[in-house]
Parts: structure tokens; sequence; C-alpha cells
């Protein structure tokens, strides 16, 4: 190691090792081991649950996706959830009450958080109380945040930022630290295994040291097409994500989802799981959201700014509205007739199911709940699957309902 590259305060590795103390004084005690000691179950202390199951206190987490997709949205109205106790998303809140969150976006200026700070409280209906001193918001662009850096070949944790972070988190009794992108909290290889695990392991002290739950945004790499974004598609080292206690995927509704939900604008809709806890679920069955936009007033002769805030979003329900009588009847509209199993065909199954529901199989929203109400039928055997030849004698599937199961 040479001697240039060792500095007092700072952690120091070589590419491709583990991290290393400096041999400079630091100032720290020696390691010395600790015997455990057993603890009656009921005597220990439950989680520090700060947002869901996402934030702890004590840990760090993370948020991974593209670019685009809604993160800052998201993470500004569950900050804004915290520090009113208002269930805003959808998620358990502390029994304790409000918290205090420090909102550290480091790519935009300040004004911009404003904007959607403020739309989303305009869109919530929050007043200043709801917020009181309890939300903090700095800007990467008017302070640094970087808490390591590379010098040369080695990789350096900034002390003298570590230590005036965790002053701050202390003095104001802060409860949860946002830091949106995390790519900007540290100057050192992304793709450098040893150099993630020493950022993120800091993160972790910071988290113990202030008591308060971390959540690092995260970019994932260039993705193409509707590839499903997990842990794995986070950008860099995987030590990032391995070194977080929760690691949540983002992903935007596909262009077939959103046909199968029957919404108009794909693009406005995403969903999230913690993949680090569970297998990614159905579509059906992730936590969804949607982009709303709301004008903030301030334009005067001007347009006013229109600003994405993030609502609950839930999956169509296609049997909302439907109730038992409705069956033996689309059972009996589709024994005397002849239709197919295409939403294509001029005498689709979903026409007789449309007159019987009084729905408009044309409108996107009724035709995907229709195309559903079938695959349900089709799957649980009310309505049955028969191959027959048309009038360009063609085999086609058809529906047809059983003669048992008619009225």
């Amino acid at each position: 190691m040479s001697g240039a590259a060792v500095s007092q305060g700072y952690d120091v590795y070589e590419p491709g090792d583990q991290p290393v103390r400096s041999a400079a004084p630091t100032g720290r005690k020696p390691v010395v081991a600790t015997p455990y000691v057993w603890t009656p179950p009921a005597a220990i202390p439950t989680r520090k649950w700060l947002y869901g199951r996402h934030l702890l206190r004590k840990f760090v987490s993370a948020t991974v996706a593209p670019g685009g997709v809604g993160k800052t949205s998201l993470g500004i109205a569950e900050s804004l959830a915290m520090v009113s106790a208002k269930d805003l998303l959808g998620h358990t809140l502390p029994k304790a009450g409000k918290l205090k969150v420090w909102y550290l976006n480091l790519e935009d200026p300040r004004e911009e958080t404003t904007r959607q700070i403020q739309a989303a409280a305009l869109h919530y209906g929050l007043v200043p109380d709801d917020v009181g001193d309890r939300l903090y918001v700095d800007s990467g662009r008017e302070q640094e945040f970087v808490i390591a850096e590379a010098k040369g070949n080695f990789a350096l944790i900034c002390a003298p930022v570590v230590d005036s972070i965790i002053e701050q988190i202390r003095t104001h009794r802060l409860d949860c630290v946002v830091v949106d992108p995390f790519v900007s909290s540290h100057a050192v290889s992304e793709n450098d295994n040893a150099a993630m695990d020493l950022v993120v392991k800091q993160w972790g002290k910071v988290a113990e040291a202030g008591n308060c739950a971390i959540h690092l945004v995260h970019h994932t790499r260039k993705m193409s097409g509707d590839v499903e974004v997990t842990a794995e598609s986070s950008r860099g080292a995987k030590a990032l994500t391995d070194g977080c206690r929760s690691v949540r995927a983002i992903n935007r509704m596909t262009r077939e989802e959103g046909e199968r939900a029957g919404v108009g604008n794909h693009r406005l809709h995403f969903r999230t799981y913690n993949d680090k806890a569970n297998l990614a679920p159905p579509a059906e069955q992730s936590e969804w959201y949607q982009l709303e936009s709301v004008s903030l007033g301030n334009g005067g002769d001007d347009a006013s700014d229109e600003v994405g805030v993030v609502t609950t979003w839930s999956w169509p329900d296609p049997f909302d509205s439907v109730n038992a009588s409705h069956l033996p009847k689309v059972q009996a509209k589709i024994k005397v007739g002849e239709w197919k199993e295409s939403s294509q065909a001029s005498n689709w199954a979903g026409f007789a199911v449309a007159e019987v529901l009084g729905m408009d199989p044309y409108d996107p929203a009724d035709k995907a709940k229709i195309r559903a109400l079938l695959k349900e039928w089709i799957k649980n055997g009310a309505l049955l699957i028969e191959r027959r030849a048309g009038a360009n004698r063609h085999m086609s599937p058809y529906v047809v309902a059983s003669a048992e199961d008619c009225p």
C-alpha cells in the first residue's frame, strides 16, 4: 500500500481486496470478542418498522427502478405519509405517531422538490400542520452529500461528511433519511463489489448511529423491452442490494398488462414488491400505483405547472358488480348462439357477456373485464371450449355451455 494513499480517518481498500483499516492511527479501540447473553424471547424488543415492512430503524433499505417510472414521486408521498402520520398509500405506520424525515434529492434543484411536495400535499389535502417541523429537504446542487470517494486506486470514506450527517440526524432526532439517488451519495466505482460493500455498510453505520432508517433510491442498469425489474437489475455491483435489509423493485405497467387491466395509458401505472423478501408476485397481486397530474395553480397569466403525484391503484376485479344471477343468464345466452373464443371475431363470446351485464364491449375497461370473466368461467368449468368447423371449414375454438349448467 502506498504511503500517499494512507489517510487518517478513512477506510482504505485496494480494488479486489476486502476493505482494510488505514495503517495511520485512528484512535479506535482494538476488536474484542463479546460473549452472548441469553435473552428470554419475550424480553427482546420488537423490530421498529417505520413504513410498512420496507423501512426499518437502524437498517438500510433500497428501492430499485428504471428512470422516469415515478420512484421520486413515490418517495415524496411516502415521506409525507410518515411526517403526517396519515395513511396516504395504504401502508402501516408506527402507532407512536408522526415521524421526522430528511429527504435528500441529490439530482434536482430544491425548487423542483418543492413543486413535487406541494403537489402531493394539494392532492391529499394536507395543511402546514401536517408537516410542521418534521420534514427536512436538501438538494445535492446546494450541498455535497458524498460519503465515499476514489483516490487513485483506493476508496476512502469521507469521515467529515459522515460525521456531519450523523450529527444532523441526532440533533433533529430524525427517523428516516431518503437518499435519492444513491449514486450521487458516493464517488467510487459502481461496479466494484468491495467499494459498494464499503459504501452501503457505511450507510448502515449511519443508520445505527442515528437510530434511523436509511432509504437508498437506486437506478437499474440499462434494460430493454418489458424485462422484469428485480433486485438483480440494480445498476452496478451486487454488494449494494446484498447489504440492504429490504429491496423493493418497481416495474412500469407493460402494454399487455394495460390491455388486461383496461387502462388508457399504461405508462402512468407501476407496481412494487419486496424482491428480497418474496418472489415476484403476479401482476394482479403486486402493489399498484398510478401517477395523477396535479396543477399547482401557479401560472398567473401563463400555464400552471402540472406535477405527477403518486396515488394507489387497484387491479380491477372482474367480478365487481357481478352476482350469482348473472352466470346462468350468460350460460343461457351462450347456449342459443355460436360464440367464438377469439375477441377478434364478430361473434366473440364477450358480446354475449356484455349484453347480459349491460357493458360496452368496445370500451377498453369493459372489454378487459369481459375477457377476465370469460377466462375465469372457462377455468372453473362454468363455460367450456369446444373446437368446431366454421363456415370456412377451419377448426376454431368456440365457447359453449354444458347442458347441465344451463337453466
